[in-house]
């Protein structure tokens, strides 16, 4: 069975995801920090006759981040596809929004850690083994502000933007190899509770996406607009 792995699964989009690619024939990893929550969507998974296991880390600690990936390839045999979202649902500490003109080293440079950091460690960890066997998925999401920045984002969507370059980079390197890397950008509100006005989706209506680059390897982005 080949495997997806999941960073940042949470109960929105990276429900939605294990749900896409486990419906499909998928074994499910599925990394975060909280092992209770992870455990959670394992039992739903489980209920609708999908396989799958949490392996808890952190990926703003990239030793715990690596520890968990090599315990998948240890538990399912190796990973097929990669995708990298954390995104968090409360503060992170440290962490906060700026706009571009408020943008300093210190507020800038915990959102590399988290976005680009983060995202740069678990392909490491994975990319050597799918380059050896010719064959397999890196998938990273961003907000759409890495392709449209929005000024209250500034520190966010320029660490957002630094991943976006670097993926389809990757995916440029790759060519010719069987592994492909490839980049989401979301530009909606996931969810209910967004601000008046902007545009929402659900992560069902997102989730698709992924299968689709997955699938669909001439392509290195997707964007997600209402």
């Amino acid at each position: 069975m080949p495997t997806v792995a999941i960073v940042g699964a949470g109960p929105g989009m990276g429900l939605a995801i294990a749900r896409t690619f486990g419906s499909r024939g998928f074994d499910v990893a599925l990394i975060s920090r909280t092992k209770e929550k992870l455990e959670t969507l394992v039992d739903q998974l489980g209920q609708e006759g999908i396989t799958a296991a949490a392996f808890p880390a952190d990926v703003l600690d990239r030793p715990s981040l690596t520890d968990a990936l090599d315990a998948v390839k240890a538990r399912f045999g190796g990973i097929d596809v990669l995708e990298y979202s954390p995104a968090p649902h409360s503060p992170v500490p440290g962490h906060t929004l700026a706009a571009p003109s408020e943008v300093t080293v210190d507020n800038l440079q915990p959102q590399i850690e988290y976005i680009l950091y983060g995202a740069i460690a678990a392909a490491r960890t994975v990319l050597p083994a799918m380059r050896e066997v010719g064959a397999g998925t890196l998938l990273f999401t961003t907000g759409g502000g890495s392709v449209d920045p929005i000024p209250m984002l500034g520190n966010v969507n320029a660490a957002s933007a630094a991943l976006r370059n670097w993926v389809i980079n990757l995916d440029k390197e790759l060519a010719g190899s069987g592994v492909h890397a490839a980049h989401v950008a979301i530009g909606v509100w996931i969810g209910d509770g967004g601000p008046e006005g902007f545009p929402t989706a659900t992560p069902e209506q997102i989730a698709p996406l992924y299968w689709d680059l997955h699938e669909n390897r001439d392509r290195s982005e997707a964007v997600f607009n209402a």
